[in-house]
């Protein structure tokens, strides 16, 4: 691992974590997906993971140790085409509403008929967004909306009008607010991707863990796993953070999976 790694916390040592790994016969190793494997793009569709990303992925899914799954704010239709993997990962999608199994099984949690309503509500936004230079996101159990590379007014402006909407309509009495790098997501309670992590923990008990993302929307995960596995920071600035470490992508995010993969065939 590369000296501009980062510790945040007294008592991470990688080295014991990755002979943890080599020893362990479960291990879950949880993965966002944009800023984490893949670098933001003004078009979401066109983020692709760096490169040297799904080559690793696909070396760590051939040992059947390794429970890979992707946590994702993104609905999983739209992330399944930037995957050029071998084989399908275990994919959560839109912050844990939907579950993407590799064999295709597919799920999408129930939402409460309040907040599917209110999410219904969120949509006559979306014209005014739209207007203001933003996009909009539907998926289960969110609503999106996105300002990355607008100027400041824009977002100032978007956001507020957002803010107005969920006040005056009630919505704040339904959906949750959340704020991540680009935009806000109104949501319906009850899944976040600690809700996830703590769902993985808990059918592999045992297991040596890692999560790794980039976001505000990633700190319920980093939370869920604290003292139970590793959480790690990955961007390109530092900010404050509940992880237990952090790395810059892409070079060493590439050395940690490379790391994982030779841990897991060590033995």
């Amino acid at each position: 691992m590369t000296a501009t790694v980062k510790t945040l916390r007294e008592g991470v040592d990688l080295t014991e974590f990755f002979r943890r790994v080599r020893a362990a016969n479960t291990r879950l190793l949880l993965l966002d997906y944009d800023g984490t494997l893949a670098p933001f793009h003004l078009d979401p569709a066109q983020a692709r993971p760096y490169p040297g990303v799904c080559e690793r992925l696909d070396a760590i899914m051939e040992n059947a140790r390794t429970r890979l799954v992707l946590i994702s704010g993104r609905w999983t239709r739209d992330l399944l085409p930037l995957l050029t993997l071998r084989r399908r990962p275990e994919i959560w999608g839109s912050h844990g509403w939907e579950q993407l199994t590799p064999d295709g099984g597919y799920a999408v949690a129930p939402i409460g008929e309040t907040a599917l309503a209110r999410l219904l509500d969120a949509d006559v936004l979306e014209a005014r967004i739209v207007a203001l230079g933003g996009r909009c996101e539907r998926k289960p159990g969110g609503f999106a909306v996105h300002w990355r590379g607008l100027a400041p007014n824009q977002i100032a402006d978007i956001r507020s009008d957002v803010f107005e909407n969920w006040m005056d309509q009630g919505l704040h009495r339904d959906l949750v607010w959340h704020d991540f790098d680009g935009g806000v997501e109104l949501r319906a309670p009850g899944r976040h991707k600690g809700y996830v992590v703590d769902t993985l923990l808990a059918e592999a008990p045992g297991a040596v863990a890692a999560y790794l993302g980039d976001d505000l929307t990633d700190e319920d995960a980093f939370r869920a796993i604290k003292d139970k596995g590793l959480g790690i920071l990955v961007r390109p600035e530092f900010r404050p953070t509940e992880a237990d470490l952090w790395l810059r992508p892409p070079a060493e995010l590439l050395d940690f999976l490379d790391r994982w993969r030779d841990a897991g065939n060590a033995r």
